[in-house]
């Protein structure tokens, strides 16, 4: 089952996975938050479609398992950027200005751009450079 796989077949895995312990972390983030803001929930709903969606392409790699993943992760990326504005922006205002501590015990503004980085990696692996 394993052997001669494509190399595009482990990046879905290893993208699924990503995504799904992504999942736990930004979940048990922000429900330290009590969800203070409504934006939260995108990413505690986001991940989990896009861990899912990329497993679905490793299972079985059909036209609209790459549309639906094609598509959930263009809307990855746009989570991740508006997560990122947040979470930079939370630091400064929440937290009382923008120095490393604050950036230490506030939101971590690496975990959206990580979101990011794999909802651009997962458009890559589907539709190359």
């Amino acid at each position: 089952m394993w052997v001669g796989w494509p190399l595009a077949r482990w990046l879905y895995l290893f993208l699924g996975v990503a995504f799904l312990a992504v999942f736990v972390q930004v979940t048990l983030f922000h429900m330290r938050q009590n969800f203070y803001h409504p934006s939260q929930w995108l990413p505690v709903i986001a991940t989990p479609l896009l861990g899912v969606s990329a497993l679905f392409v490793v299972w079985r790699d059909v036209e609209l398992a790459r549309a639906v993943l094609t598509l959930f992760a263009i809307v990855g990326v746009a989570i991740g950027l508006v997560g990122t504005y947040y979470h930079f922006v939370g630091t400064g205002q929440r937290l009382g200005g923008y120095n490393l501590n604050n950036f230490m015990v506030g939101p971590p503004p690496m975990l959206p751009l990580m979101v990011v980085a794999l909802s651009a990696l997962s458009l890559v692996a589907l539709h190359g450079v």
